[in-house]
């Protein structure tokens, strides 16, 4: 069968090196991919938000299978396109996909099917949330109603940092249109776990769970970024804890989008606080995480795409899904300044040797210049390292990270402790 995966980050190259991996397929493309995707596959030169020249290509390419890896696509729905052209393709539909493109669509949801979550308020008006937040408790979070490159969320520890968020979001429109509304939601203390889950519209099937770094610098301080890092299993996830979560939160979820007349097919990415009274839903996404993705998928040892057709064909209840018992460190490896401003074309060495001892390194933004290759993106590499233990893999990923250099590159060196 052909393949096409739609994206060109370390998420995308985590699939692609996952599917390389499965007898049934001939060939894979991916749009547009990366250097580190175009050793596995032919790299297209189409955008992930261009779903009509997606489609057309997949027609015309007679392409049996499409899994869209970045929200934009799904938000925006590709699958709608994709499935009204007779094509197949693997996501949550436009309607599905609101449980992360709207913010306000995702807490409305759980109030109303008693999932638990933080507290919050919605806001249209800039001035009526300064107001709110002139008498509300403080911390809290301040949160861009749409799409933002998951750097849309704000933790204001004093009602400053919250009225200056209001600010940056509704009125500076540092999101687009992604601050026209905003959420302000009770401050959640605990420790932080990522569960995936493949839905086919009525099962839900968690994965093996996962913990990201979101904050730029080591000890949890700097900005929110898209993630510097990530491992897995969750220290902080036990089996109690599990079960708990797929009964009362993800297969709830899966429940109530049925119950609303839009069956969830795809991914269900269901980020949590274990707080002091229990777990809580932080935020919903409607697809694969980034860097989760690679420390979850390398755990995998069933083939992706049996997993992918049971979705798509509503059939997830009977497959078996099978996983390594190996914990997964992964560390992102990015360019100075991010998540901010930085700069691009640095020429990148030490991948070969990087990768020697068992490690994987999965291009996140990277670009070949001459047949050389470059940084092209914030984050550039994910180092992802399997080991025994945490430890085991801990070591493991620091050693293969230490040999790779370019100029201005940063990492965080605490990911795992």
């Amino acid at each position: 069968m052909k393949v096409l995966v739609v994206g060109s980050g370390g998420r995308e190259h985590t699939l692609v090196w996952k599917l390389a991996q499965s007898p049934k397929i001939d060939r894979i493309y991916s749009a547009p991919g990366n250097p580190g995707i175009k050793n596995l596959a032919t790299c297209v030169d189409i955008s992930v938000n261009d779903i009509n020249r997606l489609a057309d290509f997949a027609k015309e390419n007679n392409i049996d299978l499409t899994i869209v890896g970045p929200e934009a696509p799904l938000v925006a729905g590709i699958v709608d396109e994709f499935e009204s052209r007779g094509l197949g393709i693997f996501g949550p539909s436009k309607a599905a996909a609101q449980i992360e493109g709207s913010k306000v669509f995702s807490k409305d949801l759980m109030k109303k099917y008693k999932i638990p979550t933080a507290d919050y308020q919605v806001f249209e008006r800039a001035q009526d949330a300064v107001d709110y937040i002139n008498t509300a408790q403080v911390p809290l979070v301040v949160k861009a109603e749409g799409l933002a490159a998951g750097k849309g969320v704000i933790i204001a520890h004093d009602r400053d940092t919250a009225k200056e968020a209001i600010k940056s979001i509704m009125i500076d429109r540092a999101f687009g249109e992604s601050g026209s509304r905003i959420v302000i939601e009770e401050y959640l203390e605990g420790p932080e776990v990522t569960v995936l889950a493949f839905c086919d519209g009525k099962v839900a099937v968690p994965m093996v769970s996962s913990r990201d770094h979101k904050r730029v610098f080591d000890n949890n301080e700097g900005p929110n970024t898209g993630g510097m890092g990530a491992v897995s299993p969750a220290p902080a996830y036990t089996l109690e804890l599990a079960k708990a979560v797929e009964h009362d939160i993800i297969q709830r979820t899966v429940d109530a989008m049925a119950s609303e007349g839009i069956p969830f097919k795809g991914i269900l990415y269901t980020g949590l606080m274990i707080t002091k009274s229990g777990p809580k839903v932080l935020e919903y996404n409607c697809r694969f995480g980034d860097p989760e993705t690679q420390v979850v998928i390398p755990r995998l040892k069933t083939d992706l795409v049996d997993i992918v057709e049971s979705v798509i064909n509503g059939d997830l209840l009977n497959t078996k899904i099978e996983w390594k018992q190996e914990t997964a460190v992964c560390v992102v490896i990015a360019s100075r300044g991010y998540p901010g401003s930085y700069e691009t074309g640095k020429p990148i060495r030490g991948l070969a040797d990087a990768e020697k001892n068992g490690s994987i390194v999965f291009h996140a933004g990277t670009a070949l210049n001459n047949g050389e290759l470059v940084t092209a993106g914030g984050r550039v590499l994910g180092v992802t390292a399997l080991g025994k233990d945490i430890q085991d893999a801990r070591e493991l990923v620091y050693k293969s990270v230490s040999k790779i250099y370019f100029d201005g590159m940063h990492y965080r060196k605490d990911i795992g402790f």
